[in-house]
C-alpha cells in the first residue's frame, strides 16, 4: 500500500511541476490552484509512504519517478523535443526507480555485524 501511495505521490509531483510551469509565476489562478493542491497531496503521500519505506529510498523514488513523468509529459505535449538520448536517460531513471523497489533496504547494523566485510571496514 505504501508503495502505491508513493507512486501516486510521484504522479502528483509531475502534476504540480507541470502546473507550476503553466502558472506564469503563480499569477494564473487555475494552474496555481492545481500546483498548490498537487504539492500538498504529493508531500502528504511522500510522508505517509516514508512510514514504512526508508526516507532515502522513498525520496529517490518520488523525485526520480516525478522527474521522469514530468519530462515525458513535456515531450508528449511538444514542450520539449524527444530525442534518442533523452529517452535513453529517462529509461535509466525508470530502471533505477524499479531497482530501488526490488532491492531491499538493509539496516546499517546488519552490514556492520556481517561476518563478510570489505577490507575498508576492518
Amino acid at each position: 500500500m505504501h508503495w502505491m501511495v508513493l507512486i501516486a505521490s510521484a504522479v502528483l509531483e509531475a502534476v504540480w511541476a507541470t502546473a507550476l510551469g503553466q502558472s506564469h509565476s503563480l499569477t494564473s489562478p487555475l494552474p496555481t490552484l492545481i500546483f498548490a493542491l498537487g504539492l500538498v497531496f504529493s508531500m502528504l503521500g511522500l510522508g505517509y509512504a516514508a512510514k514504512t519505506i526508508p526516507m532515502s529510498t522513498a525520496y529517490a523514488v518520488w523525485t526520480g519517478a516525478g522527474a521522469a513523468l514530468t519530462v515525458t509529459w513535456a515531450m508528449i505535449n511538444g514542450n520539449e523535443p524527444p530525442t534518442v538520448l533523452r529517452v535513453i536517460f529517462l529509461a535509466g531513471i525508470v530502471a533505477c526507480v524499479i531497482g530501488l523497489k526490488l532491492v531491499p533496504a538493509v539496516p546499517l547494523e546488519a552490514v556492520q555485524d556481517s561476518p563478510v566485510r570489505s577490507p575498508a571496514h576492518k
